[in-house]
C-alpha cells in the first residue's frame, strides 16, 4: 500500500529530473538571475519581500524571479502545481540564487549546478516545534520510504535563522552541516523597529470603536498535516471573556493562512476575526497581550517586549503528533493556563517583561532591525 500511494511521488520525481538535465544543456546560467519561491502564498510577503526589497534598494544588477503559488490539496490543486514545479525546474537551472521560506519540492529531487547558491529563509523564528528530519517516525512527518526518494530539505548550500542557540536544531531538521546555517536573523522582524505610528493611524481608522482599548491578539499554531484545515474551534469562551473584559480590551483573532474557517467568533463589540488587511506583523506591533499555543510568533513577538499568555490546550496530544525541540512547559516567557477563567485571570494579572526579555535576549543574537541588510550582504558575498 506505501509503495502505491509512493507511486504518483516517484513518477512526479523522475519526470522534474529529466526536465531540469534537459534545462540544463539548453539554458545558461544567469550570474545575477536571483529567483524567489514559495508555495505558502500567492505573492512575496515575509522574509522574501523584505529580502526582495533589499535586493531591489542596494543591489540594482540582481535580476529577481517570482515562484509563487499557494498549495491547494485538491487533485486539480495537485495538477496545477505540477506546472509549477515545470517552471521551477526552469529557473533552477537559471539562476544563480534560489531563495525559498519553507518545504519545496523540486529544490530535493534534482542536481543542482554546482555554483547554484540556494537559500533557506525559515518562515520562524527561534526553535520550537519539530520539523523536518526531526519529525521522522513521528505521525506528523514522513516516512523512512519517503525519505529514500525524497530527501526532504536537502541541496541547500545556505540557511538563515535568529540565533546561535537554535543551530543544531535546524542542523538536525535539515540534515544539514551547521557551518551552512547562520544566525544573521529573520529579515520580517525587521519591521519590528520602524515607526508604527501611521500603522496606528490606518488600524484606527478601519475600527473606531477600538480607540483607547487594549488589543489582545489571539493567534493559534496550523494544526493538521495537509495544507488546508477546514475548520478550528476557539478553545476558550470568548463570551466568558468579553463579559469581564470589554471594558478595558478587546480581542482579535488571527488564524494561519492555512486554517480556512469555521471560526466560532463572529464579530462583535469585542471579538473580531481579522482574516485580511493587516499582516501578522502589523498585528502584532499594534497588540498589548499575545495568546497563542504553539505558534513561533511568541518569539517575533517577544522583540517588543510586551506580556504573551500560552493556552496549549492539546498539549500531550501534541507532544506524541509532533514534539517540542525544548520542554515546552520551561521554555514559554509567560504563564501557561488551560480554561478561560484562568485566562482571564492571567490577562488581569499580566507578568513583568523581565522573563520575556530574557528570552529574547537567548532568541536574537542581533537586535538591531538590519537583519535583511545583513543576509542580503552575505548572499553576495560568496
Amino acid at each position: 500500500m506505501k509503495k502505491i500511494r509512493l507511486l504518483p511521488t516517484i513518477i512526479v520525481k523522475y519526470f522534474l529530473v529529466s526536465l531540469y538535465v534537459v534545462f540544463l544543456i539548453i539554458f545558461k546560467q544567469d550570474e545575477n538571475k536571483m529567483t524567489f519561491a514559495s508555495y505558502r502564498s500567492n505573492k512575496i510577503k515575509d522574509n522574501l519581500a523584505y529580502l526582495s526589497e533589499e535586493m531591489r534598494a542596494n543591489y540594482p544588477e540582481i535580476k529577481q524571479t517570482y515562484l509563487f503559488k499557494k498549495m491547494d490539496s485538491s487533485l486539480y490543486g495537485k495538477l496545477s502545481y505540477i506546472f509549477h514545479m515545470v517552471k521551477a525546474c526552469f529557473h533552477l537551472a537559471t539562476s544563480r540564487y534560489f531563495v525559498v521560506d519553507d518545504y519545496y519540492f523540486p529544490i530535493y529531487v534534482v542536481k543542482p549546478r554546482r555554483d547554484l547558491e540556494i537559500i533557506q529563509l525559515w518562515h520562524s523564528a527561534g526553535a520550537l516545534k519539530k520539523f523536518g528530519y526531526s519529525t521522522v517516525g513521528k505521525s506528523f512527518g514522513p516516512s523512512r520510504s519517503y525519505l529514500k526518494h525524497v530527501p526532504i530539505h536537502g541541496n541547500y548550500t545556505k540557511a538563515y535563522v535568529s540565533s546561535k542557540e537554535v543551530i543544531p536544531y535546524f542542523s538536525e531538521a535539515f540534515n544539514m552541516p551547521k557551518e551552512n546555517i547562520l544566525p544573521l536573523g529573520i529579515p520580517r522582524t525587521d519591521y519590528f523597529y520602524n515607526d508604527n505610528r501611521l500603522l496606528e493611524q490606518c488600524f484606527y481608522s478601519d475600527f473606531p470603536d477600538l480607540k483607547g482599548r487594549k488589543i489582545i491578539l489571539y493567534a493559534p499554531t496550523f494544526r493538521g498535516k495537509s495544507h488546508y484545515q477546514e475548520a478550528f474551534a476557539i478553545p476558550f469562551d470568548v463570551d466568558y471573556m468579553e463579559k469581564m473584559l470589554q471594558e478595558e480590551y478587546v480581542l482579535l483573532v488571527h488564524l494561519h493562512p492555512y486554517m480556512q474557517a469555521g471560526v466560532n467568533a463572529a464579530d462583535t463589540d469585542f471579538s473580531y476575526y481579522i482574516k485580511e488587511g493587516y499582516t501578522i506583523q502589523e498585528l502584532l506591533m499594534l497588540t498589548d497581550v499575545l495568546i497563542t499555543d504553539y505558534s513561533t510568533i511568541f518569539f517575533d513577538f517577544s522583540i517588543l517586549e510586551r506580556p504573551i499568555i500560552f493556552f496549549p490546550y492539546d498539549l500531550e496530544d501534541y507532544k506524541k503528533e509532533r514534539d517540542f525541540y525544548y520542554e515546552y512547559e520551561k521554555l514559554i516567557p509567560g504563564p501557561m493556563v488551560m480554561d478561560t477563567k484562568s485566562l482571564v485571570e492571567a490577562i488581569v494579572n499580566l507578568p513583568d517583561d523581565h522573563e520575556i526579555k530574557q528570552f529574547k535576549d537567548r532568541f536574537f543574537d542581533y537586535q538591531d532591525g538590519r537583519a535583511t541588510e545583513r543576509i542580503a550582504a552575505d548572499i553576495l558575498s560568496r
